[in-house]
């Protein structure tokens, strides 16, 4: 994850395609290691691998480039957070992620359009803030607030 940040805030500084392919590879990358450890280990979960590295590994896969995986580990995920082997929002951030790349509308609203700063269509927006609440997941407006903020 620390390569991928640093590959990252290398291509937004300087944003040349050879920046971004290097991006690309060190994604590829890092997603193939995911899923070598999957593959052996079912998903890192916090109670195996640490909270830290569990992150790690939910960030890597919202960044991997195949959205097949990703939807195997979205369900991976959601039996372990069941299990209470691993934080709800990990769930939230790779449901809303999967269902926003399959054209569907997202359950808790952590995914925002770079180009309209708003999120994407949400599932029965009446009740969001309570399914975001039931995950540990702040209210709506106060996440949109802080990512104005830090814009």
């Amino acid at each position: 994850m620390d390569e991928d940040h640093r590959v990252t805030g290398a291509a937004q500084r300087s944003p040349t395609p050879a920046a971004w392919q290097r991006l690309a590879k060190c994604r590829k990358g890092n997603a193939e290691a995911l899923r070598a450890i999957v593959r052996r280990h079912a998903w890192p979960t916090a109670d195996l691998v640490g909270a830290p590295a569990s992150t790690a590994a939910l960030m890597i896969l919202l960044h991997a480039p195949d959205l097949a995986f990703q939807v195997v580990c979205r369900d991976l995920i959601a039996q372990a957070v069941a299990d209470g082997r691993c934080p709800a929002p990990h769930h939230a951030y790779i449901a809303d992620h999967c269902a926003v790349e399959l054209g569907q509308p997202q359950f808790y609203g952590t995914r925002v359009d770079p180009v309209t700063c708003c999120p994407y269509p949400v599932r029965r927006p009446e009740t969001l803030d309570e399914r975001r609440r039931d995950v540990g997941l702040a209210p709506l407006d106060e996440q949109m607030r802080t990512l104005r903020l830090s814009g």
